[in-house]
């Protein structure tokens, strides 16, 4: 047995049942819908399909990070069971929950200065950042220790790629992603903008692509061009949607056509209530390992 823990936040939008059965345990961000505040539970408080149908009614949902006190209460159990932590967080390019992380370990640390706390900006989002953890969970479980866990991952996590692409842009146009004038011309026109992860963990439009089949085959050529080693790549592939389901499933089963050595099928879940709080439905988001990103 592993004598630390590892720890994200439920923003990796992973599975419920996936970090139980993984043995991850994850802090909620929240969010805000019609006055009333939610955790982002994965599904479990408000289920995705209520979420997103409630967004498609006219519902806004803004959204919290964690805060200092509530990263004190949520590792300090794990400190008083004699456990050390890796905690990987949501990139600092979307959220301020990496300093607040920071914060609190320092904090902690004058109480329990025996134990080690260990926070890495993942510099990634949903099930891309999800992807990190879960390679980060497979190596503890084959008996890396907590220093060697934490030095591949923060070797390696700007080799996992992020490219998204939406069919509905009014959440990007209410983020400040792409104008309102962009946003009004590129729905009558059927854009769908494919966006990725920079270097440093932002979101970045690429390009702009015409029609929902051109944007699908264009996502997987991204992966063809930045793959570990192009079509021969053998590690995983998860995707996240939101509320698309059915364009996912395209995308998924494209992949698997393109790369016949994947480590096991492609992997599809839904963007939680937080990241879907900022794409609205119809996303989807693919994510692989890849050559590092550097722009």
């Amino acid at each position: 047995m592993y004598d630390y823990v590892l720890t994200c936040c439920s923003t990796a939008d992973m599975p419920y049942e996936y970090f139980k059965k993984r043995n991850i345990p994850f802090v909620c961000f929240h969010y805000n819908m019609d006055g009333k505040e939610y955790p982002d539970d994965l599904g479990q408080t408000m289920s995705f399909e209520k979420f997103y149908g409630r967004i498609a009614a006219g519902a806004m949902p803004t959204t919290s990070q964690v805060n200092i006190g509530e990263f004190i209460d949520f590792f300090e159990p794990y400190l008083k069971a004699g456990k050390d932590i890796l905690h990987i967080s949501l990139s600092t390019g979307l959220s301020g929950s990496y300093n607040s992380a920071c914060i609190a370990r320092t904090e902690l640390l004058q109480e329990y200065p025996d134990r080690k706390i260990l926070i890495v900006d993942s510099l990634g989002a949903s099930s891309g950042y999800g992807l990190l953890t879960d390679t980060a969970a497979g190596m503890r479980d084959n008996g890396a220790t907590l220093e060697e866990v934490h030095t591949w991952v923060e070797q390696n996590k700007l080799n996992v790629h992020h490219w998204f692409f939406s069919t509905d842009l009014t959440h990007y146009k209410r983020g400040g992603r792409i104008s309102a004038a962009a946003a009004s011309f590129g729905t009558l026109l059927n854009i769908c903008p494919l966006l990725n992860m920079s270097y440093d963990g932002k979101l970045i439009p690429r390009k702009k692509i015409r029609g929902k089949k051109h944007v699908i085959a264009e996502i997987v050529h991204m992966m063809e061009l930045h793959a570990q080693n192009g079509t021969e790549y053998s590690g995983k592939c998860f995707i996240s949607n939101s509320a698309c389901y059915d364009d996912a499933r395209k995308v998924a089963d494209l992949v698997e056509e393109k790369f016949p050595h994947l480590n096991g099928p492609v992997m599809i879940n839904s963007v939680g209530t937080v990241i879907g709080a900022h794409t609205g439905p119809g996303t989807v988001a693919l994510f692989f390992f890849g050559d590092k990103r550097e722009d």
